[in-house]
């Protein structure tokens, strides 16, 4: 997947990385939010929330625009709630009759 245009322009010309970052770092400061965020936390975040609504993770690869499934994986965190509410198969056996 290949960008076509840019999301942010600046007074002349696109934004750089580099200038996003600052404006990022101001915007977080100022509304005064303490935990360590950065602009890779709403990559994080996007890929995180796509997975818990049920997306394939290879669409997700395909939208971040990893060529590799494993860098994918790191982006993506397992809630603990989610965890919680997974029921094992091997439950099933117990409560069926031999």
């Amino acid at each position: 997947m290949q960008q076509k245009e840019n999301l942010f322009f600046g007074r002349k010309d696109k934004y750089t990385i580099k200038s996003i970052q600052k404006i990022f770092e101001y915007s977080v400061k100022k509304a005064g939010i303490r935990k360590d965020v950065s602009c890779y936390t709403f990559r994080h975040s996007f890929a995180t929330h796509l997975l818990e609504r049920g997306v394939d993770i290879r669409y997700i690869q395909s939208l971040l625009g990893h060529a590799r499934l494993q860098t994918t994986q790191t982006y993506t965190h397992v809630a603990d709630s989610k965890l919680k509410n997974i029921q094992s198969p091997l439950d099933d056996i117990y409560s069926k009759p031999i």
